[in-house]
């Protein structure tokens, strides 16, 4: 898979973007395990991604859920046994 990153929030620690091979929307938020860093991405409609671009906070809720993985049908690569945490 191939992430491409339309828009990314320092201050809230999320990106939005598309997923180039598929054309599937994406959220992503960093995660650590205690070896390595990486992202989880969470999938979402296109009415979903058009909406939290034109209006980046209005993610931050559903942002919040994902790290409370509580949004974890909607990952598009599933995790390991050793699964991190949010950032």
């Amino acid at each position: 898979m191939k992430f491409v990153d339309a828009y990314f929030s320092r201050g809230n620690r999320y990106a939005l973007g598309v997923e180039e091979e598929t054309g599937r929307y994406y959220a992503s938020l960093p995660v650590s395990n205690g070896v390595v860093d990486y992202e989880e991405y969470y999938e979402l409609t296109k009415g979903q991604f058009d909406h939290f671009r034109a209006d980046p906070d209005d993610a931050i809720e559903f942002i919040e859920a994902c790290r409370r993985r509580e949004h974890d049908d909607l990952l598009m690569q599933k995790p390991g046994w050793n699964r991190g945490t949010p950032v």
